[in-house]
C-alpha cells in the first residue's frame, strides 16, 4: 500500500502522469515515454547549445563568468555524455588555475572524479580524488566530495564482490558518508538519501527503506532526483523479495531517467531483468536494448559489461519463443518451416560469436595496454550482432506471416476438399528463389557493415585476378565465403551448410583464391580480418 501511495504521488507531482490515458498501465506509460525520448533529448541539446553560444559569442566574459557557464554545461552533460562532461570538467580546472583559485581547482577535481566514476574508470577516479585538498573546499563542495568518495568505495565493493576486499571498501564508504552527513542540511534530499544509502550498505534494509521513502517524499525534487530515489527504493524492494513494488519503483525511475535525458543509469537495466524473470520477454527485450543504447551513448564501460550478461539471455528467450510457435504449425507447412529453422540456426551462430566476445570483454580491465584495440573489436562485433540479429528476427517475422497466410489458404482449400489445389500450393513454393533472397539479404546487411569489403579484398590480388561482380550482384560465392569468415564463421562445414555446397567445394574455392593472392597465404586470413567495419 505504501508503495502504491508513493508511486501515485510521484506520477502526479513530477509530471510523469501527464498526457497519459487513465486506463494505461505503468509499463505502457513507460513505453510512451521511451517513444518521446528524442523530444526530451532535443530539449536538453537546445539548453546545451544556448550555453555554448553564450560562452563563445561574448568575448568580454570574465574568467569567473566563463567558469560559471562551463559549470552549467558540465551539469548538463554529467549524466548525458561522458566525453563532453569530462571536457568541461577539465576546462573548469584550467579556468580555476588561471584564476589561481584553489577552492575552484579542487572543486573541478570533484567534478572530474564524478564523470570518471560514472564511466567505470576506478583507477583514474581514485587518482583524482587523492589529489583533492578537501580542506580548501567550501562546506557544500566538501559534502559533495565525501558523497562522491563514498560512492567510489561502494562501487569498488560491488565490483570486487568478495569476502576479502569488499568489506573494507564498504567500511571506507560508510566513513565517507558519515563525513558528508555532517555537512548536509538536516532533512534535505541529500541528507535523507545518503542516510538511506548508508543503512543499505550496512545491511539494515528497514532503515534504508525508511530514509529512501523520506527522500522520495520531498516536494522540491528534480526529475533526476526522483529517478535516483525511486531506483534506490526499488533496490530495497528487490532485496526484500517485494517484486511488484520493485517493478513499480524501477518503472517510475526509468520514466524519470528518460524525461531528464539521463543516459548513465541502471533503472532500465534492472527493470528489464525483473520483467524477464516475470516472463515478460517483450518488454524486457525492449528495455535492455534501450539500456544498451544509453550506455553506449554515454560511454559507460562498466554498464556495458553489466548489460552484456543479460542481453544474450533475453535474446535467446526470444528465439525459444519463435521455436515454440514453429512447433505449432501443421506438417504441410514443413518446407517453409525448414527455411525458418535455417534462419534461426543462423541467428544462433551469430549469438555464439557474441558469447565468445563476452569472455574477451572480461579481460578489458586487466589489459589496459591493449584497451583501445579491444574496444574497437567489441564495437565492431556489437555492430555485426545488432545488424544480423535484427535481420534474423525481421526475416523470421516475415516467414511467420507467410506461414500464417499459407496455413489460412490451405485450411480453406482443405475445407472445400480441393486437395489438388493444396498440392499445387505446396509445389508452388520456390525454394531456389527463397534461398537466393536469403543470400541477397545476407549480402546487403554484410556490405552495410563492411562497405569497403570488396575493394579491400580485391587489393589482395593482381588486377587480372580481381573479382568482377555482375551488374546486379552484391557478392558472389567467392566473396560470400570470405564474408562469412570475416564475421567469425571459420569452419568449412558450417560455411558449406550455409551456402549449400560440399565441404570439398568450399575448400577448393578457398585454396584457389588464396593461391592467386599477392600476399603470403599464412597472412591472408589475418589481413581479411583487418578489414574494418563502418
Amino acid at each position: 500500500m505504501k508503495c502504491k501511495i508513493i508511486s501515485l504521488f510521484l506520477l502526479v507531482h513530477y509530471g510523469l502522469l501527464h498526457a497519459f490515458p487513465k486506463n494505461d498501465s505503468l509499463l505502457e506509460r513507460l513505453n510512451h515515454t521511451i517513444e518521446q525520448a528524442s523530444v526530451y533529448d532535443e530539449n536538453k541539446l537546445r539548453q546545451i547549445n544556448a550555453l555554448r553560444a553564450e560562452l563563445v559569442s561574448t568575448h568580454s566574459l570574465s574568467l569567473r563568468e566563463q567558469f560559471d557557464i562551463c559549470q552549467q554545461l558540465y551539469e548538463q552533460f554529467k549524466v548525458f555524455k561522458f566525453d563532453s562532461a569530462f571536457a568541461y570538467a577539465q576546462e573548469l580546472k584550467v579556468l580555476a588555475g588561471k584564476m589561481k583559485d584553489s577552492a575552484r581547482i579542487n572543486y573541478a577535481g570533484v567534478k572530474l572524479g564524478f564523470v570518471l566514476l560514472s564511466s567505470g574508470m576506478f583507477k583514474e577516479t581514485g587518482d583524482y580524488l587523492a589529489a583533492i585538498d578537501v580542506h580548501k573546499l567550501p562546506d557544500s563542495a566538501r559534502a559533495e566530495y565525501y558523497a562522491l568518495k563514498s560512492r567510489y568505495y561502494y562501487d569498488l565493493s560491488d565490483y570486487s564482490s568478495d569476502q576479502y576486499f569488499a568489506p573494507g571498501y564498504t567500511q571506507l564508504g560508510g566513513a565517507c558518508i558519515d563525513s558528508a552527513l555532517v555537512l548536509f542540511k538536516p532533512h534535505s534530499f541529500n541528507y535523507d538519501y545518503n542516510y538511506g544509502l548508508l543503512y543499505q550498505k550496512a545491511g539494515n534494509l528497514d532503515s534504508a527503506a525508511y530514509y529512501y521513502r523520506l527522500a522520495v517524499a520531498h516536494k522540491d525534487l528534480t526529475v533526476h532526483q526522483t529517478a535516483i530515489a525511486t531506483s534506490s527504493l526499488g533496490n530495497i524492494f528487490i532485496r526484500t523479495g517485494k517484486k511488484d513494488s520493485a517493478i513499480i519503483m524501477m518503472t517510475i525511475a526509468a520514466m524519470a531517467d528518460v524525461q531528464s535525458s539521463t543516459k548513465e543509469t541502471t533503472a532500465m537495466f534492472i527493470l528489464a531483468s525483473l520483467l524477464f524473470k516475470e516472463q515478460d520477454v517483450k518488454n524486457a527485450s525492449r528495455y535492455i536494448e534501450y539500456a544498451v543504447a544509453d550506455a553506449s551513448f554515454y560511454g559507460a564501460r562498466l554498464r556495458k559489461v553489466q548489460l552484456s550478461a543479460i542481453l544474450p539471455i533475453i535474446e535467446g528467450e526470444k528465439i525459444n519463443t519463435v521455436e515454440g510457435q514453429k512447433k505449432m504449425l501443421f506438417v504441410y507447412a514443413a518446407i517453409v518451416t525448414l527455411l525458418l529453422l535455417a534462419l534461426v540456426w543462423l541467428a544462433i551462430i551469430i549469438l555464439k560469436q557474441y558469447r565468445k566476445l563476452q569472455s574477451a570483454q572480461q579481460t578489458i580491465t586487466a589489459a589496459h595496454a591493449v584497451q583501445q584495440e579491444i574496444n574497437e573489436k567489441l564495437m565492431e562485433a556489437n555492430k555485426i550482432k545488432e545488424e544480423y540479429i535484427g535481420y534474423c528476427f525481421q526475416i523470421n517475422s516475415a516467414y511467420l506471416d507467410k506461414i500464417k497466410k499459407f496455413k489460412k489458404l490451405a485450411d480453406q482449400k482443405l475445407s472445400d476438399n480441393k486437395y489438388s489445389e493444396v498440392k499445387y500450393l505446396v509445389n508452388n513454393i520456390d525454394l531456389k528463389d527463397e534461398r537466393e533472397q536469403l543470400f541477397r539479404n545476407f549480402d546487403r546487411i554484410f556490405l552495410r557493415i563492411f562497405p569497403n569489403f570488396v575493394t579491400v579484398f580485391n587489393s589482395f590480388f593482381k588486377e587480372e585476378d580481381q573479382i568482377k561482380l555482375k551488374e546486379d550482384e552484391l557478392l558472389n560465392t567467392d566473396l560470400r565465403i570470405f564474408a562469412l569468415i570475416r564475421i567469425g564463421i571459420n569452419d568449412n562445414v558450417k560455411i558449406a551448410q550455409i551456402l549449400e555446397y560440399s565441404v570439398n567445394t568450399i575448400y577448393t574455392y578457398k585454396t584457389k583464391i588464396k593461391n592467386k593472392a599477392i600476399i603470403p597465404k599464412e597472412e591472408f586470413e589475418e589481413r581479411l580480418m583487418d578489414i574494418k567495419a563502418l
